[in-house]
């Protein structure tokens, strides 16, 4: 096991070594008052806690918003414990970017700590629908360290957008449709132009088209994004980026995706021939090896009927 490192903004060039409960996380300041914890890009595990992701705090004068919860009871405390790193203010509200495992199912922990949830109502369906699916696999990938976990959902039910006032901060939560999952939302600071972007932004990983995902929505959930011109972007994987860095790793590889197998469905290939479209320009992502070829049969599976 490993120990955390985390940039303590407060205390400009110190680094505070976190207990091992809290493995595998580094918080990161974005800007003023807001900062990114980020996870690992690798598989969900016992030493992660399903805590393989980035996640967000954004701290006001009045307590703190956490984006997306932690993919287990367990992996709740794990943030919780990297959160005191740079503030004691409760977490008053957590936002759950979507349905993946680590965008809600440490929904219990914060809500017992008073925390109110808040999910778009396709996320909620989404979570409702997958929960026992996703539990039985995290009992695979994390054992015993799954215990306490509750699969609970959101307090704040919105359709499409929600405004969350707290502390002098405006927080506007939108949900376009669906991108990795059915109920993918961001979060934009304006005043901040920071925004978080849950699963509908990967960087330095390739991102996973599943069942769940949307490779015609996916592109239009980007798109939202980019429009807001955002300084400082956080994913749902991998650092704190730029918008640049954002439409390399993200939209060029859904678009390439979208290219190449729109092209085998005109020539009348097959979903078995999926995996050998072009793809190289990707090659270094992590994960492509593991992911790609999988990513392009799900491609065709919804592009041919589109």
């Amino acid at each position: 096991m490993r120990s955390v490192i985390a940039t303590v903004a407060v205390c400009a060039g110190s680094f505070v070594t976190l207990p091992l409960f809290a493995q595998s996380l580094e918080v990161i300041p974005v800007t003023d008052g807001i900062w990114a914890i980020v996870g690992e890009k690798e598989q969900r595990g016992p030493e992660n806690l399903a805590n393989n992701a980035t996640f967000g705090l954004i701290v006001t004068l009045q307590g703190a918003v956490l984006v997306d919860p932690g993919g287990s009871w367990q992996g709740g405390e794990a943030l919780h414990t990297a959160v005191r790193t740079v503030t004691d203010a409760d977490i008053r509200y957590v936002i759950n970017t979507g349905g993946q495992d680590h965008r809600w199912l440490g929904n219990s922990y914060w809500q017992a700590q008073g925390a109110e949830v808040i999910a778009s109502a396709d996320a909620v369906a989404d979570q409702q629908s997958r929960g026992s699916m996703q539990m039985t696999a995290l009992k695979q990938f994390l054992g015993d360290a799954l215990e306490g976990t509750e699969p609970r959902t959101a307090d704040i039910v919105f359709d499409d957008r929600y405004i969350l006032e707290l502390g002098g901060r405006s927080m506007e939560i939108v949900h376009i449709g669906a991108a990795h999952t059915p109920g993918d939302s961001f979060v934009w600071l304006a005043e901040s132009e920071t925004v978080f972007t849950g699963d509908i932004v990967y960087v330095d990983r390739i991102l996973g088209l599943g069942d769940q995902s949307s490779i015609t929505d996916w592109p239009v959930s980007f798109e939202a994004v980019a429009a807001l011109q955002p300084s400082h972007v956080v994913p749902g994987h991998g650092n704190p980026t730029t918008l640049e860095h954002a439409t390399r790793d993200t939209y060029d590889y859904l678009m390439n995706l979208r290219t190449e197998i729109a092209a085998l469905i005109d020539e009348d290939g097959d979903i078995m021939q999926a995996p050998q479209v072009d793809q190289s320009a990707f090659a270094h992502l992590e994960q492509f090896e593991s992911l790609a070829g999988r990513n392009a049969q799900t491609a065709f599976q919804q592009m041919e009927w589109e």
